[in-house]
């Protein structure tokens, strides 16, 4: 392909946008160009967004098309990314098909291919004809094999809107959905497993800001753990709004459930106090809604009984995007979402874990058991929750204990440990680990502990996050974080 000093895409809106009402249609649309405007500013005022009726181009900068394409193959709404060359004032068949043959010539010699063109205005020529002429041109004027319109090695794909030609080089597939913004807002009750997120990624893709409340069963660690992973989520597929992460001290809950409750219903009694904190907050909020991770199993607290009686104490909309998937499909998911290793290394925590669970309760036992049990320790946990922004989760884990941030290194001492889960390490003169964030509590006990360890990350939020982790769980203080 010949060089150009910028990269246009052309982004195809999700299907069930098209499909709606001209009015619902519309404000879908400019909530997504909202919500480009918002995530693709900051990387180069340069960028320009047009939309339309039936999808939204975006010409950047051929220095950020890699970034950009990333943003774009993660926001909710958008159905397919097109890659394109742009020329304009291509007034006549004969121009189009000579700049084609021009473009692909190298990409389709000693290949076969075909041509598939899209024309919008007027023309004295339709898009069969485009095809034909285009592709015979190409062929008598390239190095291609032949023209095959069935099984061809290449597919030439390019687009005619009145003058302006586009050449589609790529496409790819989006993240699909609706724009976040369109559908409301929701509290997802977050631990950081596999279940929860997955089911907090599948709002975000809905199109519904998805807020974060987290209940602290004992213990930094796992809050850590759940913040980085809602970070994550945030700053991945929802960076466009800004959202809240509560946390809930629910030490003393969990002593009251043990005092008040037999043991047989602890756990659906657990999941019923963390709805009701749940909609308490979510009513200071103005939230109409609930998101859990449960789905349906004849287990603890997931059967369809249980369910109904955790369900009975809130009079929100609780949501459960999970209830019909299986584990390998969740466990799918969160492998092509990125949340997989966060899961599987999130830290352990105190619970309530019944020795015999009931799996089929009764109403009437549920009320007796609810009636012991001392709501002013839960009011308490509610009073004293925490809310930050999820974009201040690092500045809130740092601001009592700050973690230094080296940029100068020393040989002498430093170590540089590079925490991204990417395959790619950190090029330097000094000595550089790779040990993924995943593996990084274990592997770091069998460290020598006479250096100084610097954790490295894209953006410095994970190595904050994993060098406070250290910090505080297993007492590192030789842990600082890396910032070149």
């Amino acid at each position: 392909m010949t060089e150009t000093k910028t990269q246009k895409f052309i982004l195809k809106l999700f299907p069930e946008i098209m499909v709606k009402g001209s009015s619902a249609k519309k404000q879908m649309v400019a909530q997504l160009y909202q919500n480009l405007q918002t995530l693709l500013k900051p990387v180069d005022e340069a960028i320009a967004i047009k939309k339309f009726s039936d999808k939204i181009e975006v010409v950047t900068p051929i220095t950020h098309v890699d970034s950009v394409r990333t943003i774009l193959l993660q926001i909710p709404g958008i159905e397919q990314v097109l890659e394109a060359l742009q020329f304009d004032n291509m007034e006549s068949l004969d121009a189009i098909k000579a700049k084609v043959a021009q473009i692909v010539a190298n990409e389709i010699k000693d290949k076969s291919f075909v041509v598939r063109a899209k024309r919008t205005g007027s023309h004295p020529f339709n898009s069969s004809e485009m095809e034909r002429v285009i592709g015979g041109y190409t062929l008598a004027h390239t190095n291609a094999k032949r023209v095959d319109l069935h099984n061809p090695d290449v597919t030439v794909r390019i687009e005619l809107i009145n003058n302006q030609l586009n050449i589609i080089t790529a496409k790819h597939d989006g993240l699909s959905g609706f724009p976040i913004g369109t559908q409301g807002d929701i509290l997802s009750l977050m631990s950081g497993g596999f279940d929860s997120t997955v089911a907090s990624f599948l709002t975000m893709k809905r199109g519904i800001k998805t807020h974060f409340i987290f209940f602290n069963l004992g213990g930094i660690a796992h809050e850590i753990g759940v913040k980085q992973v809602a970070w994550y989520l945030w700053s991945k597929f929802g960076a466009s709004h800004r959202v809240k992460f509560i946390s809930v001290p629910f030490e003393d809950v969990v002593t009251e459930i043990f005092r008040s409750t037999g043991e047989t219903y602890m756990g659906v009694t657990l999941k019923r106090l963390m709805l009701m904190a749940a909609e308490r907050i979510a009513n200071e909020m103005e939230i109409d809604a609930l998101v859990t991770g449960e789905s349906v199993a004849q287990v603890s607290s997931q059967t369809l009984r249980n369910l109904a009686l955790i369900d009975q104490v809130t009079n929100k909309l609780v949501l459960r995007p999970l209830a019909t998937m299986n584990k390998p499909e969740i466990i799918r998911i969160a492998n092509d979402i990125g949340t997989r290793r966060f899961a599987e290394s999130m830290p352990e925590y105190c619970g309530v874990i019944s020795k015999n669970p009931i799996t089929h309760g009764s109403f009437k036992r549920m009320e007796k058991e609810a009636q012991r049990f001392n709501y002013e320790v839960l009011n308490k946990a509610v009073d004293n929750a925490e809310h930050i922004y999820v974009d201040e989760i690092v500045e809130n884990i740092t601001e009592h204990a700050p973690i230094e941030i080296v940029k100068e290194l020393d040989s002498t001492k430093h170590v540089i440990i590079d925490i991204r889960p990417e395959e790619q390490c950190l090029e330097s003169e000094y000595e550089t680990l790779k040990i993924p964030f995943y593996q990084l509590k274990t592997a770091f006990k069998k460290l020598p502990q006479n250096k100084e360890y610097l954790l490295y990350c894209d953006k410095g939020v994970m190595s904050q996050l994993h060098a406070q982790f250290l910090r505080d769980a297993e007492g590192a203080k030789n842990v600082k974080v890396y910032r070149p």
